[in-house]
């Protein structure tokens, strides 16, 4: 319908109005939310112009994230655009973001993911899996099952993830598209939930103890962890698998995989072929790599990227250069380069510092406050520390002499405080910019997962580890000789 010339004029006339009618409630609600965080970003007081700036974007590409399906990697290069166009950071913040770690251990993780599918390695695995029971939700508790036992022997939750990535791929051809982001977020998920198994389990952890020996001269032992940790993570990650599968696995999906078990047991009888056994190897190099960090001095990304280039080699690797660049999601490697750099931005211009020491005057409120105050307090701050501090390790570089200083002054166990708190920081499954194990399955290509559903799962999952912590406190950590 042609609007008549007294509307055209009306239109010409209200051109702001005009345009705020023609947009969704849900554009409405994203931009009020904006000039909300605008707002709030603006009166506080202890932040400088390139902090404020810094958080804005930061809160901005949160948002969009979550409420949006604008491409994730065009919202984070747009946002780190934006603070250098604001003046609040230099071009080099977008250009230095692709020399991260994070970088080149996704790139060496998709490489050797490919690999291993290529070899057939990967297709022998999930067969395995699928011999035990055609069942997809056995096979579900299979795979969760592999996934937390490679916490044991692999200290790297990004190694992890890089191993199971190419299975679960090959698994995913079992399933429908939509059981397949269920899986995407699954795999992940228990990853990170398992990671407090061990002492190894995650970097932070080695951190925050190395920490707690330098300052006050105590320390957790390996087989105290494993004492303390075990039930933990097996309860938490038994409740995750629980609370995806009822919330995200359709309705409705068969729930049986057809001629599986025949072709599982003709698959299993073939002797490895060349490229398995090369693929194995290599494998087991990478772990000892990953697990001898100390040793010889070079970090779990620069080892990967020898791995992948020995997989690479030319007739004696598993596949060519042109298969190893082909296999990398260079679409996601933007992406995390452009998040990890909004995350860095905020430790370069002091935003997570006022955080920091906003908490710990809050902290030191509760001198004198009973125990389960003290213990719900701790948890409150590192279980949420993920939302604004998205590098796991960063958070114990962060937290953990704050909180040891704390300990300290209201007279508690520095072991417990420190024990407590890495644990709480294990938890980082809201967003997927906070764990790199995450940001692997995320818009990955065949099989990946949705951002709101990721939040979805973290709304229900985040009280629910909180509340479980308080539980294991007060009864089995108690027991077995934890105290404040």
């Amino acid at each position: 319908m042609i609007p008549s010339l007294e509307e055209q004029q009306i239109e010409k006339s209200h051109p702001i109005k005009t345009w705020i009618q023609q947009l969704s409630t849900k554009a409405l609600a994203i931009i009020s939310i904006h000039v909300l965080i605008l707002v709030v970003v603006l009166l506080i007081d202890g932040l400088n112009y390139s902090a404020k700036i810094s958080l804005f974007a930061f809160l901005s590409a949160m948002t969009l994230w979550i409420t949006t399906k604008i491409p994730a990697g065009f919202v984070a290069v747009a946002l780190i655009m934006f603070i250098i166009i604001m003046n609040a950071a230099d071009p080099e913040l977008l250009y230095h973001s692709l020399s991260e770690k994070v970088v080149w251990l996704m790139v060496g993780s998709f490489i050797i993911g490919e690999a291993v599918k290529q070899s057939g390695l990967a297709e022998r695995l999930a067969q395995s899996i699928l011999r035990k029971s055609n069942k997809k939700g056995n096979v579900l508790i299979g795979i969760c099952s592999v996934i937390f036992s490679t916490a044991f022997f692999i200290p790297s939750t990004s190694g992890r993830a890089a191993l199971s990535m190419p299975i679960i791929n090959q698994l995913g051809q079992k399933f429908s598209t939509k059981e397949q982001s269920v899986l995407a977020i699954l795999a992940p998920v228990i990853i990170l939930m398992s990671t407090s198994a061990t002492l190894i389990g995650a970097g932070s952890h080695l951190i925050g103890i190395g920490l707690l020996e330098s300052t006050v001269d105590q320390t957790i032992s390996y087989r105290q962890w494993l004492v303390w940790g075990v039930p933990f993570a097996i309860v938490v990650s038994f409740l995750s698998f629980f609370i995806i599968k009822k919330t995200l696995w359709p309705k409705g999906e068969g729930k049986e995989i057809e001629n599986v078990q025949r072709v599982s047991r003709m698959r299993e009888k073939q002797p490895l072929n060349q490229k398995e056994k090369k693929t194995l190897v290599l494998l087991s190099l990478l772990i000892v790599g990953w697990v001898t960090e100390s040793i010889h001095g070079y970090d779990i990304a620069f080892v990967t990227m020898v791995g992948a280039i020995l997989a690479m080699v030319p007739h004696y690797g598993m596949i060519s250069w042109k298969q190893g660049m082909k296999s990398v999601s260079w679409n996601l490697i933007v992406f995390v380069a452009a998040a990890t750099a909004l995350g860095k931005v905020l430790v370069d211009t002091g935003v997570v510092k006022w955080i920091e020491q906003e908490m710990l005057h809050v902290l030191h409120l509760f001198v004198g406050a009973p125990e389960w105050l003290i213990v719900l307090i701790i948890l409150l701050v590192t279980v949420t520390s993920h939302l604004y501090i998205t590098s796991h390790t960063t958070r114990a570089i962060v937290f953990i002499p704050s909180l040891i200083v704390f300990s300290e002054t209201i007279g508690v166990n520095p072991s417990t405080v420190v024990f407590l708190s890495l644990i709480g920081m294990n938890y980082c499954v809201t967003v997927p910019v906070s764990s790199k194990a995450l940001l692997l399955f995320y818009e990955e290509g065949r099989i990946s997962y949705n951002a709101s559903n990721l939040l979805k799962i973290s709304i229900l999952l985040m009280p629910l580890y909180i509340l479980i912590m308080m539980m294991f406190y007060f009864s089995y950590w108690q027991w077995t000789g934890m105290e404040l």
